[in-house]
């Protein structure tokens, strides 16, 4: 089972493939054929996040889904500029390799933000003669897509402040547990085994004291809000955003917030849900994420 506490994560890991990427082990999972798909996951997981919708998305696209660096099966090195701007350039070089030269993306959490950074760098080139990625179409999951609604937990800001470093070594899965059942919806709680699977991934190579480095994401959003927002804002793509409406951090509050500053985007609700609706509810988020792709045209 190399190392992992379940059979179906084991699986997971041992049908994913490595690429090198700054001389680090990136790990990723890649699946079906047709268009391609991204998966950009969140903080503080891994690639794993999709597993309740792989099977599906692969019967429509050729799927592709990283663990970004620092997170999940990938390297966690301590001496690393963790960023956003580096996690973009982590998929930007991957696709390259792979031959990949346009993408949907279904992004979550963390993942929203390197996706608009994906975005702002595609606008910026789509009227040049610059070669790069060309994206097709964004659906994001919660998240803080506008950094003035994100509502980040106690945790996560003590993670983010000056004693972040001193309190990740105490950091266990009682802690990711309790963190956890607090974002989820009441309805749809993680199992144990989910949790057993959750820390696995965020304590592997050590990467619970990667935390506080990874963290300063919250902070990259207030930084580059005009950059990341702009680009919604400006996006002519087909844009949508399915929002679990119980999620505390970004729940209901920030998807009705980008309903009304960002008109052209297609928002849906789903009630009850926390702040993990590919996982909390996988059939859903399917059914409204295919739904968009056939009103795109694709």
């Amino acid at each position: 089972m190399q190392n992992c506490p379940t059979k179906r994560l084991a699986d997971w890991l041992d049908k994913g493939r490595f690429f090198n990427y700054k001389r680090h082990q990136v790990f990723y999972r890649e699946g079906g054929a047709g268009e391609t798909l991204l998966l950009i996951h969140g903080f503080p997981t891994a690639s794993w996040d999709w597993h309740l919708v792989w099977e599906q998305l692969t019967r429509h696209f050729h799927v592709i889904a990283p663990d970004m660096i620092g997170f999940g099966f990938s390297d966690k090195p301590r001496n690393y500029h963790y960023d956003i701007m580096d996690q973009a350039d982590l998929h930007e070089t991957m696709l390259s390799k792979m031959g990949v030269r346009r993408c949907h993306i279904l992004a979550h959490d963390y993942g929203d933000t390197v996706a608009q950074e994906l975005l702002a760098r595609w606008l910026l080139r789509r009227d040049t003669p610059l070669q790069g990625l060309t994206i097709q179409s964004v659906t994001l999951l919660n998240g803080g897509i506008f950094p003035e609604m994100h509502r980040p937990r106690v945790i996560q800001k003590i993670l983010a402040s000056p004693f972040g470093a001193m309190l990740a070594p105490l950091m266990g899965k009682r802690q990711l547990t309790r963190t956890f059942k607090n974002i989820f919806g009441k309805n749809t709680q993680p199992t144990a085994d989910e949790m057993t699977e959750y820390w696995h991934l965020v304590a592997r190579n050590k990467g619970k004291y990667r935390i506080p480095q990874l963290i300063r994401y919250m902070e990259q959003r207030r930084t580059h809000r005009e950059r990341w927002v702009g680009a919604l804002e400006k996006c002519p793509l087909p844009l949508w955003h399915i929002n679990g409406e119980a999620d505390p951090i970004s729940g209901r509050h920030a998807g009705s917030y980008l309903e009304k500053k960002i008109p052209q985007a297609h928002v849906r609700f789903l009630p009850e849900i926390g702040h993990y609706p590919q996982v909390e509810a996988p059939q859903e988020v399917l059914l409204h994420f295919l739904q968009a792709m056939e009103k795109a045209g694709r």
